[in-house]
């Protein structure tokens, strides 16, 4: 006979194993339904490596203090102020005990790591990486007694009412329907439908790279919006990095990641610069580079340094090109070399006393007169050899998605739905509005899983 679950999970990344484990500890029946293989399993949480904290003195490796106000701050710095206050409020307040929690479910930490990330007092590091954390999380997840379901993708939840009535989902080659008592959607964003992101971009999006997993499609989402389900979230928002451009269209994850941007000028194929690379620290700007690089021509950029710049970023897995030449350089990348001289020439006319650098703070070092203008870190790129790093448009995840409230609980335009709630990408939304801030999704999936995996298996129970 088949068996009767109390709650069904669908995704298998952070947010929904910290709704299971949440969930069986709760002593609910509980069943994770991940669509990749098992190999691939974890969904955008393998590429991750830290998580932000609340914390008031010293917590694990955090160091010094950073207050629920100092948090919300930032937040409301790259979103603009597009989120939902009281939730956002929610999650910073309950970060404070996720590295104490996060222990007991079997990960571990490390120091921080330094250089451009400037991330000491505010994020957490756990040992190994993403990886190591979904495997330690899957093991304990198996000693709860969560039954996992890989290759098993979901094509169906049929919202009868104020409920979710049943599951349907294909599972080695058949189809099956469960009827769980209460079901959280943990299955992210639709970032690796290239159609959706172009129905919603543009053309542009065509040459868009995902930084994530392929297996994040939107399909449980798009079901949900299809029968009402409330929403929330800009579809054109996105976590949208700049990234290596020889990186793979799929998974390519973190090691394509570039954080040389603030001790560079970036241009774009003409040559020409197009933002301030040193407006502030990485971790609060990072994010913001692959919308721009997706508003240049051909949806490209390039990034120049020179050899005094080389030693202070964590580099992509890709070497960058290298020249003895700014012309020769400008050669090899494709850009025209004339222009290209002539547009360091202009930046580095434009640099003034460079005696106050400081490659992990915000130092003043800045340019003058010039447009746009480079206000910290700016240091004239005179030191052969020169290097040049290709930039295309990352997208790690989406921010259209499922309303909650306080509860993680879903609802359509009639009230609750009674059984259904949302959890990590698939709800970030609320809290994203645009922008991002380093290290706040795995803080989002671990909240918001945890609300879903106790007040899932409060109404199973």
């Amino acid at each position: 006979m088949a068996i009767q679950y109390d709650v069904a999970v669908i995704g298998g990344g952070n947010a929904a194993l910290c709704a299971a484990m949440t969930a069986a500890e709760q002593g609910a029946r509980v069943v994770i339904l991940e669509s990749a293989p098992k190999v691939y399993r974890g969904g955008n949480s393998r590429h991750t490596r830290d998580v932000r904290i609340m914390h008031l003195g010293s917590l694990g490796p955090l160091i010094g203090d950073y207050s629920e106000d100092e948090y919300f701050a930032d937040l409301m710095k790259v979103t603009a102020g597009k989120t939902d206050e009281t939730l956002a409020r929610l999650l910073i307040r309950s970060s404070e005990d996720c590295v104490p929690w996060m222990e007991q479910h079997g990960v571990h930490f490390q120091p921080p790591l330094s250089g451009t990330l400037s991330l000491t007092r505010t994020n957490a590091f756990y040992l190994g990486g993403g990886k190591a954390l979904v495997n330690a999380y899957y093991r304990t997840a198996e000693k709860l007694g969560v039954d996992v379901k890989y290759e098993a993708q979901v094509v169906h939840l049929e919202v009868t009412g104020s409920k979710v009535a049943h599951i349907d989902y294909k599972y080695e080659g058949a189809d099956h329907r469960i009827e769980p008592k209460s079901v959280i959607v943990a299955s992210g964003g639709f970032q690796a439908d290239t159609d959706w992101l172009t129905r919603a971009w543009g053309p542009a999006a065509q040459n868009f790279l995902i930084r994530g997993t392929p297996f994040n499609r939107g399909v449980v989402l798009a079901d949900l919006l299809d029968q009402g389900v409330e929403t929330v979230g800009d579809p054109t928002q996105c976590h949208a990095v700049a990234i290596d451009g020889r990186a793979p269209k799929f998974d390519g994850g973190i090691v394509t990641r570039l954080d040389c941007v603030p001790f560079s000028i970036v241009v774009n194929k003409n040559a020409e610069r197009f933002y301030d690379e040193g407006e502030d620290v990485w971790p609060k700007r990072y994010a913001i580079w692959g919308r721009l690089v997706a508003n240049q021509p051909d949806q490209v950029a390039y990034v120049i340094i020179d050899a005094k710049s080389l030693k202070l970023f964590m580099p992509s897995v890709f070497p960058p090109t290298q020249a003895d030449t700014l012309e020769d350089l400008a050669t090899r990348m494709g850009l025209p070399p004339d222009k290209l001289r002539a547009t360091v020439e202009a930046f580095n006319s434009a640099c003034g006393d460079t005696s106050g650098f400081h490659p992990t703070e915000l130092d003043h070092v800045a340019t003058s007169g010039l447009t746009p203008p480079k206000t910290n870190w700016a240091r004239p790129i005179t030191d052969p050899p020169y290097y040049c790093y290709s930039l295309r448009t990352g997208v790690t995840f989406t921010y259209l998605g499922l309303k909650v409230d306080e509860n993680a609980q879903c609802s359509t335009a009639e009230g609750k739905i009674q059984n259904l709630w949302a959890a990590g990408e698939t709800m970030a939304g609320s809290i994203l509005g645009q922008g991002y801030l380093a290290g706040i999704g795995m803080v989002i999936g671990m909240v918001f899983g945890r609300i879903a995996g106790r007040e899932a298996a409060k109404h199973a129970n």
